[in-house]
């Protein structure tokens, strides 16, 4: 296994791209009969290519994106490793391991909850565990609501807004009618706070999420009106003629405004 495990590392750390390709291959291959312990290993060796910017290097456009599908494609086992990497800060990293996080599906939630809850103090790795939370496709994602209605409350500005965002993406993934009653005015309730926020990104995101809370027929007929009054209110089409000065929370309102 040595062997094998340094003639992958070598290739992996290629400028050839087509020879990292090469080694992300055999590590596929490998993937099935690999134990935990070795599965770690290999996704140390590839979260690397994470780290390439594929602005400067266009050539490894392919090959991380191989990459995440790979690591994505571990499971559970790859989770402390990329949650360890998720915390060193290089956004371009985290991006890639949040999209990897994503692409596992329902069981990655708990392990991202329990990061969330207790390894990641700093805002910014809160803010990428709701990041890749947000790429999950699943109905249990239900369960990260409180968690998500919580953040976008925070005082961190880019912990609000990845929690503004990931509040839509979840109302695309739970089922209608099965967001709780009660949940589903908190949700609403931190939405329309978040309207108010002074930062132009996090209002056209809560607009974002709640129109998708309408579009996927979250809200009831009443909640439908209210939030139509709400839009039209962002464009200046009421009766105070006074509009949300930011363009992208007009757009964002209009684009909503077809739900309601």
């Amino acid at each position: 296994m040595e062997e094998f495990t340094r003639a992958v590392s070598k290739m992996l750390s290629s400028t050839d791209p087509e020879e990292v390709s090469v080694g992300l291959d055999k590590v596929r291959a490998r993937m099935p009969r690999a134990s935990d312990e070795e599965k770690r290993r290999y996704v140390e060796m590839i979260s690397v290519l994470f780290y390439i910017d594929t602005l400067d290097h266009p050539e490894y456009v392919a090959v991380v994106e191989d990459a995440i599908n790979l690591v994505s494609n571990v499971g559970a086992a790859a989770i402390p490793v990329l949650m360890q990497e998720l915390e060193a800060g290089d956004v371009k990293a985290q991006m890639a391991i949040g999209q990897a996080l994503g692409r596992m599906g329902a069981e990655a939630i708990e392990p991202l909850m329990q990061e969330y809850r207790e390894s990641c103090p700093a805002p910014g790795c809160r803010a990428f565990v709701l990041y890749a939370l947000g790429k999950i496709k699943s109905p249990r994602i239900g369960e990260a609501l409180s968690t998500a209605i919580e953040a976008a409350g925070a005082d961190d500005q880019e912990l609000r807004d990845s929690a503004t965002r990931a509040l839509g993406k979840f109302a695309e993934s739970i089922p209608t009618g099965k967001i709780a009653p009660d949940m589903l005015l908190a949700l609403i309730e931190r939405l329309r706070l978040n309207l108010a926020d002074g930062s132009p990104a996090i209002r056209a995101k809560a607009v974002r999420s709640l129109g998708k809370l309408a579009k996927h027929r979250h809200l009831s007929a009443e909640q439908c009106d209210q939030l139509a009054v709400t839009l039209k209110r962002l464009l200046g089409e009421d009766e105070h003629y006074e509009w949300d000065r930011a363009y992208i929370v007009r757009k964002e309102a209009r684009e909503a405004l077809q739900y309601v």
